[in-house]
């Protein structure tokens, strides 16, 4: 299993302006990490998006470090206006930049729900059809270069497993899956364990995420907390340092033989070094771990 992480772990450096997404490749070079994926690139002033990506791509080459995966926003119901055909044209043109890359996937989003006054419904069954038509569109493009494209269970309306089970049910395409992420369904008030093991025979790529809780019950703790969907607190941490049950879904990978990319994604309040360091510690001797058993 190659251990990697997300670019997004580096939000706050980069954002402001402590490290370039150049840097980025390099650091996580030094870091240890197997791998890198690359989660929405923020193009310089005056640059076109796939000159910046053949960039990085020589960057991630120069100093030996592969770029496994790309990460891009979408909504197959409220992107590009609320025209589906459009959106799905913008998302392919996003599988071009993944090719220039050297990707073998690239994530996209399914949508965050109907537009407000959107007469079309607004339970997630009602939203099937479009997302089923959006990625199977995308997916169909991927296939032609190569690129494997999967749904994250992100964004609240598309983040149950059972109803990312159900997209990834409907899609029926041999090139399209799931990226699995941990800690995303504390977001949506569900059990990591159960939700991993539902997920992972659809899982193309994974997420290693943790989480610090506390029960909507109490005050709101304050300053870096969010609210989950059912109104319970969360608020990022480094792996192994929260409550989202990292060797339970750990377990639930090895059980179906999973041996792909494992990436962190660190949204923590930590020092952001500090926490991918003592996460990826925390993460390979788990991995250990979890491999060791009987």
């Amino acid at each position: 299993m190659k251990i990697g992480v997300s670019s997004y772990s580096y939000s706050r450096l980069v954002g402001s302006g402590a490290m370039s997404q150049k840097e980025v490749i390099a650091r996580t070079k030094e870091l240890g990490f197997d791998v890198l994926e690359f989660s929405k690139i923020a193009v310089p002033e005056g640059r076109s998006l796939s000159d910046f990506a053949q960039e990085l791509k020589a960057e991630a080459d120069r100093v030996g470090l592969v770029i496994a995966n790309y990460t891009i926003p979408a909504d197959f119901l409220g992107g590009s206006g609320g025209d589906l055909q459009a959106e799905i044209e913008r998302v392919c043109r996003e599988v071009d930049i993944a090719k220039i890359l050297g990707v073998p996937g690239m994530r996209h989003d399914a949508s965050a729900g109907f537009p407000s006054g959107d007469t079309r419904g607004r339970g997630f069954d009602d939203a099937l059809p479009v997302l089923v038509e959006g990625c199977r569109a995308v997916t169909e493009y991927a296939a032609g270069l190569g690129i494997r494209t999967m749904v994250e269970n992100h964004g609240y309306f598309c983040q149950d497993s059972l109803r990312v089970e159900k997209l990834a049910a409907a899609v029926a395409h041999e090139n399209f899956g799931l990226l699995v992420d941990m800690g995303n369904f504390i977001c949506v008030d569900e059990d990591p364990g159960i939700a991993v093991g539902r997920l992972m025979p659809y899982a193309v790529h994974v997420h290693a995420k943790d989480f610090h809780l506390k029960r909507g019950t109490l005050p709101h703790p304050g300053e870096g907390w969010h609210a989950s969907r059912g109104g319970n607190f969360w608020r990022g941490a480094i792996i192994g340092h929260g409550d989202v049950p990292v060797v339970e879904c750990l377990r639930a990978m090895k059980r179906v033989g999973y041996d792909g990319v494992l990436s962190i994604e660190f949204e923590g309040i930590e020092d952001v070094i500090t926490g991918l360091r003592i996460g990826q510690a925390n993460l390979r001797r788990f991995v250990e771990q979890v491999r060791a058993d009987s």
